[in-house]
């Protein structure tokens, strides 16, 4: 027999639960139009990140410029990771009717347009209630958008390319986040100061942004490839097809034990994210560090999300080097030690923005590596023949993780005060570490053979 360290490296297959079926990973995609992988991934995943950006960060600085409360912002902004949660359901549309390439372009001109509604509705009475709306159309769009460009990556690239490009796209989905969070909360921040209005600077980089989403949109339009197995799935019973798929996922080995672990791994990190911006941005009398939001565009948006980059290619090495299996607990602890720094800071209020931007650094570095086991672990329980699909159901039942833990987090803040707040959010870690214990792990998993 053929010890898997002896196949060419596009046929090499990564270890699987016992009873996931492997799908046929050798398939070279061919058709009209193929082109350098470099003239389009990393202008699909700057796209892919910016609506998620945009809906679930920069509302959250937005809407506490415009002066909403810690409260309302984390109860209805968390409510947004809801098609992301619910997205599996829908998800065989897009492999039934359509291409994806398709789907992609018309979804990017669709939240270009969605960001121009966010613009003209600041200024109007109850743009809480308006804007919201609108950026629920966008979380549907967007978390729509995801799929089909996932599922394009697989269909467009050799199984040796996919590997190659996959750093490349997550840098440039990262890339999303640090302009969105970095460079645009700065650039209301300054906007803000030069006109005395909130209002006016979100307009302008709600504008900013609908205009690049139509420029890269009609890119994509002419010049994204055409492979020729981008084809609308064939049509059978489409009730019995869409359940064939959601009854194999949960027929895989210790489903319940995969399931706690996707809602529980990042637990306290969904409770602190909603109120990490608040905390940053309320003024020390009331707990909070009393930065401008020019200063969180730096500390939290740039130096922030360039470690958490680093800490997401690190900890990609690291499991490449040892396998996920013996990697699992070094990456845990990484992520939740960190959280530290923030009970740090609501203790003693750094007024240095060089010390909360390296407190910030470290905490993101951390949770770039925990987040790398992660998502490998749901490439794991994905793989088989409906990879596209499964992969999907993880990312909604992570994104379900994410939303119901938020909801709760401004109100608690609100009642207990930041300093309590953090720590709970280390207590809150307990959970994490006891459904990682569960989980089973196949040895060598995402090592690299030789």
């Amino acid at each position: 027999m053929t010890e898997n360290h002896e196949l060419p490296a596009e046929r090499r297959a990564a270890p699987k639960p016992a009873g996931v079926p492997s799908g046929d990973r050798s398939t070279y995609p061919s058709g009209e139009g193929q082109r350098s992988p470099w003239a389009w991934i990393p202008t699909l995943y700057l796209l892919q990140g910016l609506p998620y950006v945009v809906v679930m960060t920069l509302s959250v600085v937005m809407y506490k410029n415009l002066g909403i409360s810690n409260t309302d912002i984390a109860l209805y902004t968390s409510w947004l990771y809801l098609p992301w949660v619910i997205k599996p359901l829908w998800s065989p549309l897009v492999e039934l009717l359509g291409t994806k390439r398709r789907w992609i372009w018309a979804l990017q001109f669709l939240v270009g347009a969605l960001l121009a509604c966010v613009a003209l509705t600041l200024p109007v009475d109850r743009f809480f209630q308006l804007s919201l709306a609108v950026l629920w159309l966008m979380a549907f769009a967007s978390a729509s958008h995801d799929i089909a460009a996932d599922g394009f990556y697989m269909l467009a690239l050799p199984t040796h390319q996919q590997a190659a490009f996959v750093g490349i796209r997550s840098t440039f989905y990262r890339v999303a986040n640090i302009a969105g969070q970095g460079g645009l909360v700065y650039l209301a921040g300054e906007l803000t100061e030069r006109s005395g209005s909130a209002v006016f600077a979100w307009q302008v980089v709600m504008a900013v942004l609908a205009g690049v989403f139509g420029l890269v949109a009609a890119y994509h339009l002419l010049l994204l490839p055409k492979p020729s197995s981008d084809q609308p799935a064939p049509r059978g019973d489409f009730l019995a097809d869409f359940w064939t798929v959601f009854k194999a996922y949960f027929a895989k080995p210790g489903i319940l034990v995969v399931l706690a672990f996707l809602l529980f791994y990042r637990f306290p990190e969904a409770q602190l994210l909603k109120l990490a911006t608040p905390f940053l941005l309320d003024p020390v009398d009331q707990g909070g560090l009393g930065l401008s939001t020019k200063q969180v565009g730096i500390a939290y948006g740039t130096v922030g999300l360039i470690a958490l980059t680093l800490g997401g290619i690190c900890g990609g090495l690291v499991i490449s080097r040892i396998g996920l299996k013996k990697a699992l607990w070094p990456l845990i602890l990484a992520m939740h030690v960190p959280n530290l720094v923030f009970l740090a800071m609501a203790l003693t209020h750094p007024t240095s923005l060089w010390i909360v931007s390296s407190a910030l650094a470290v905490e993101q570095f951390g949770y770039g590596l925990g987040f790398t086991a992660y998502l490998m672990f749901m490439i794991l329980v994905a793989d088989g023949p409906h990879k596209t699909a499964h992969y999907a159901i993880c990312t909604g039942f992570m994104a379900l993780g994410m939303m119901l833990p938020g909801m709760w987090s401004g109100w608690l803040q609100d009642q207990i005060g930041y300093v309590n707040f953090f720590i709970w959010v280390l207590v809150a870690t307990i959970p994490s570490f006891l459904v990682t214990a569960l989980i089973q792990v196949p040895d060598g998993f995402g090592k690299k053979q030789a």
